[in-house]
């Protein structure tokens, strides 16, 4: 995502529509390893490519697999980061966001025993929607209504709030209900028109178990839920997390935030929704939050994604020319209407979550969830999160390998702050092999400067300066 830093007397480049925008360079793609990485996924959780891209285009195709893939990079000054900021896209501002913190303070239906009306494959059994993890769901059979998942509260219990954390597969209609016996059921809560994320719901009722049950698809495929949580009988709702880990809300919106002012010069993330135009890279047009590319296979994946939640939306027609350029720089089929239909999608709350869901699917919390099987806290798991957004999963695999050549993580004893110098270390080195990354400033003046100042868990205020420009986050 980030280009060599761009001056302001460039020469206006490849602009489609929509403010003047600079010329930007991008890095060559990196292939996948020829063999298996030691450091890498399992190949039980590795998707297939898709096919016919070749291997420098490829990017993950299932929609149930999360890892990081090969990264294109970007970075737009101050002046293309004027987009229009779209007031909805906070939908998916609490998805994956539990943390060790939310769970200690009451979630009463943490690891508690379930049972439910059917799985889409083994890896998405019911206990994975009371793990307490951010990257692992349930999800139904697909295609068919009138699915449910029962979690056993132990004893009778009073429940005051329940949070429902949708995948991109969400019930449009659905009830919550409680029973003391798993025969006889209450209703606590019902709605006709659910739009996906999360559902934080206050409610009031009694008994031992409480089920989720879909009457209505919004999609084509099950239902599908990252999370559910119960709070009441005692337990407390939970106070707002000291922000250990990145996927804490908070601290997950400072990510954010850090990143678009790499990329962005700008802490206004959400204003990229919008955002599309071929830079001139090779790879089609980049478009969104995180920089889509129709030749690189993301930006097909998340307009299948979409169209799969919201059929008959604006880029659905575009979906057979999108197939058709994968893999090129080739507009056939997509000009001259498909950067305004981008647009106009942009303005769409359900366009604006998957967005958001495919990031964190494919970058965000691989990443994290690494750091932490590392021993890092924020900062660190920060770290890898933006080396994955800038060089993908086989440059940050390799620049974690060679962080490991030098010194130990804190899972194997290590100390923390002697690993980090050495993974930022690894990572200046990366960045300085080609020109495009030869500014290092996201690391040495904002990245380091956090570690140098023992800022081991992000706590804000934050302040640091890249390219040139001073930046801050008071809270």
């Amino acid at each position: 995502m980030l280009g060599a830093r761009v001056l302001p007397e460039a020469v206006p480049y490849g602009s489609v529509g929509g403010p003047v925008r600079h010329p930007r360079l991008r890095p060559a793609w990196r292939a996948a390893p020829s063999r298996p990485d030691p450091d890498a996924p399992s190949p039980s959780t590795t998707p297939a490519r898709r096919s016919p891209a070749p291997p420098h285009c490829q990017k993950p195709s299932a929609p149930e697999r999360n890892p990081m893939s090969p990264r294109k990079t970007r970075h737009r000054s101050t002046a293309t980061a004027a987009a229009t900021a779209v007031t909805a896209s906070a939908l998916l501002a609490a998805l994956g966001t539990l943390t060790p913190a939310t769970a200690a303070t009451g979630n009463l239906a943490l690891n508690r025993p379930v049972t439910v009306s059917s799985t889409e494959a083994s890896t998405f059994g019911g206990s994975k929607a009371v793990d307490g993890s951010a990257s692992t769901r349930w999800a139904s059979a697909e295609g068919v209504d009138n699915q449910w998942i029962r979690i056993d509260l132990g004893s009778s219990t009073t429940l005051n709030r329940v949070v429902l954390k949708w995948e991109a597969a969400y019930a449009k209609a659905y009830r919550v209900e409680v029973s003391n016996d798993g025969s006889t059921w209450s209703q606590l809560y019902s709605t006709t028109s659910g739009n996906g994320a999360t559902d934080d719901l206050t409610v009031n009722g009694t008994g031992r178990y409480l089920r989720v049950f879909g009457t209505q698809r919004a999609t084509s495929y099950g239902y599908s839920l990252w999370e559910v949580e119960a709070y009441g009988g005692g337990a407390t709702t939970p106070p707002p997390s000291t922000g250990t880990n990145l996927d804490d809300p908070a601290k997950k919106e400072v990510a954010m935030k850090l990143v678009s002012s790499f990329e962005n010069s700008s802490l206004d993330w959400r204003a990229q929704f919008s955002y599309i135009e071929d830079i001139g890279d090779g790879r089609g047009y980049t478009a969104g939050i995180i920089g889509f590319c129709s030749g690189t296979g993301d930006m097909l994946d998340l307009v299948e994604r979409y169209t799969a939640a919201k059929p008959g939306n604006p880029l659905a027609p575009y979906l057979p020319a999108l197939r058709a350029v994968n893999g090129t720089d080739s507009h056939q089929g997509l000009d001259p209407g498909f950067p305004n239909a981008w647009r106009q999608a942009a303005a769409d709350p359900v366009f604006q979550a998957t967005q958001e869901a495919e990031r964190d699917r494919v970058y965000f919390n691989p990443a994290v969830g690494q750091a932490k099987t590392d021993g890092l806290k924020a900062l660190g798991q920060f770290a890898y999160y933006d080396a994955a957004v800038m060089h993908g999963e086989e440059g940050f695999r390799s620049i974690r390998r060679v962080a490991l050549s030098r010194a130990t993580p804190p899972s194997q004893g290590g100390n923390e702050t002697t690993y980090l110098h050495a993974f930022l270390d690894a990572r200046e080195e990366e960045m300085r092999k080609e020109e495009a990354h030869s500014d290092t400033t996201r690391v040495s003046t904002a990245q380091r400067k956090f570690l140098n100042e023992g800022n081991l868990h992000l706590t804000t205020p934050l302040s640091w300066s890249v390219y040139g420009e001073s930046f801050s986050i008071s809270q």
